[in-house]
């Protein structure tokens, strides 16, 4: 790949005296792309604007925090769900704060990200876990606005994925409704509570007060969580109460 201090020393060197020129044009341009760390156009404006470099760390927070301004303000949802994305990768404090400067440089929105998201392309693990990473912030605040879909189709685009699979990937995050008790089959109570039709009460109950401790909006609540994963676990809660209500009455134990 030629670099844009290798292209520009190449096309003056070549302007002042031809191919001789462009060569050692060329050499020089060189040299000066690896002082400057210098792998794209991208890289060069950011340099000529006295805006640092992203590394990989940093570009993800850059991107949340893009998002969490796209809808004009920043709300503590966003800023508990930076934090947690800190936890998820293990940073080091070092790493904290350069992730707390990328995620308030990105509210600028003034660094042109093209560049680097295809080149992230190429390691399509990451762009995967970036990708997760941007819904799970726009559900930060309970919402996903039309800015901030359109800033993920743009960027999932430039990581060469497809509107139907950034589409299938928002699915997984959008939160759920909870089930009314009308719509719960007695199948679907079952597949929820783990149990069978053949189980006994009491490895019903048992299955029940499990579920129901593990999701339980308290418990999400004290260990830090956003203020959507609270509302997903209230729901899921509703979910679990209603599910063995139906169970219970249909086998007739209390």
């Amino acid at each position: 790949m030629l670099w844009p201090g290798t292209l520009i020393g190449a096309g003056a060197g070549f302007a002042i005296a031809s191919i001789p020129g462009a060569m050692l044009g060329a050499l020089l341009g060189q040299a000066l792309d690896r002082r400057l760390h210098l792998q794209s156009w991208a890289h060069l404006w950011e340099k000529l604007g006295g805006r640092s470099v992203l590394r990989n760390d940093e570009l993800l927070f850059v991107l949340l925090g893009r998002l969490a301004k796209s809808d004009g303000r920043v709300v503590d949802g966003h800023i508990q769900q930076a934090r947690q994305e800190m936890r998820s990768l293990e940073m080091t404090e070092s790493a904290q704060r350069r992730a707390i400067a990328a995620f308030n440089r990105g509210k600028s929105g003034h660094d042109r990200l093209r560049g680097y998201l295809r080149r992230l392309s190429a390691q399509p693990h990451a762009a995967e876990g970036v990708l997760r990473a941007c819904w799970r912030m726009v559900w930060a605040d309970g919402r996903a606005g039309s800015s901030e879909r359109e800033l993920i189709a743009q960027w999932g685009k430039w990581l060469g994925w497809t509107q139907q699979q950034i589409q299938a990937l928002a699915s997984d995050y959008e939160p759920k409704r909870p089930l009314a008790s009308g719509a719960v089959t007695y199948q679907d109570a079952l597949r929820l509570l783990g149990v069978s039709a053949t189980s006994e009460p009491a490895q019903i109950k048992r299955a029940y007060r499990r579920l129901l401790s593990r999701h339980h909006p308290d418990k999400i609540a004290g260990s830090g969580a956003t203020a959507l994963q609270v509302r997903e676990a209230t729901d899921k809660t509703r979910e679990l109460h209603t599910a063995y209500t139906l169970i219970r009455e249909r086998r007739d134990f209390r």
